[in-house]
């Protein structure tokens, strides 16, 4: 199970999915990633394009995490009903936005979410109450932590049950601490000390997106473990501006 993996300290590796198209995450399913990051806040996607992008990844057995819009219920009940194992959560600002998050991914009394048996995760009734009576335990939370009031609050954070893994947005956290893309400047790294230390604590994983191999081997060396490599719409530009500069010689 991928929460378990992930709460274990396993290296998950992963990509985020921005173009909403199927085909895209079919080929980036049969790339070798543990995990999928559809992404319906910054991408192109929207909540009609997840299913058909869902199903397209399906045979592989990968993953399917979502980041949905905003902490709020129907976002989250729809990526889970419609088979994702796992919600992203953007911009959460305090534990109790946590608290928040953690309430809408589960049943009650636990949570927040309603109860359907006739969609894809209960394979459409087929296994409706089994899907129902072991999610709570299968689904995985993962909050992120792009502001320096939730860097601050990431020890209380870390100690809620159902948060699994903080994910650091490295963009949103430098801008926010005026120091915009400059990762190795030392509030930047404070703050990853921070976040790192409090999942740990508390055993929880960490997590980031990042651009290339260089910077996966320095997050993977401060001992985060959830690790997404950049994004189809990434690969695509990369692709295309190669393509190009070859073609010219």
């Amino acid at each position: 199970m991928f929460r378990d993996r992930l709460l274990a300290g396993e290296l998950l590796v992963g990509c985020f999915l921005n173009t909403g198209s199927p085909v895209a995450a079919e080929i980036c399913a049969g790339a070798g990633f543990d995990w999928l990051l559809f992404d319906l806040e910054h991408g192109s996607a929207s909540e009609a394009n997840l299913l058909p992008q869902l199903q397209a990844v399906a045979a592989s057995g990968i993953t399917a995490i979502v980041r949905v819009e905003a902490n709020e219920r129907p976002r989250f009940t729809k990526a889970l009903d419609a088979g994702a194992e796992g919600v992203m959560v953007p911009r959460i600002a305090d534990a109790a936005d946590a608290a928040r998050a953690v309430s809408h991914l589960r049943y009650g009394p636990a949570g927040v979410r309603g109860v359907a048996l006739l969609n894809r995760a209960g394979g459409y009734g087929l296994r409706g109450r089994e899907n129902v009576e072991t999610f709570d335990q299968r689904v995985t939370g993962v909050v992120q932590i792009e502001s320096p009031r939730a860097v601050a609050e990431a020890d209380a954070i870390a100690a809620l049950d159902g948060v699994d893994c903080l994910f650091v947005g490295p963009s949103d956290l430098t801008h926010a601490l005026g120091i915009f893309q400059q990762t190795d400047h030392e509030l930047f790294v404070s703050a990853l000390e921070t976040v790192r230390e409090a999942a740990a604590r508390h055993g929880k994983a960490t997590g980031v997106l990042v651009p290339d191999a260089a910077e996966a081997a320095r997050y993977r060396e401060l001992g985060f473990t959830l690790i997404a490599v950049g994004s189809d719409t990434s690969f695509l530009a990369a692709g295309a501006r190669t393509a190009a500069a070859a073609g010219r010689g």
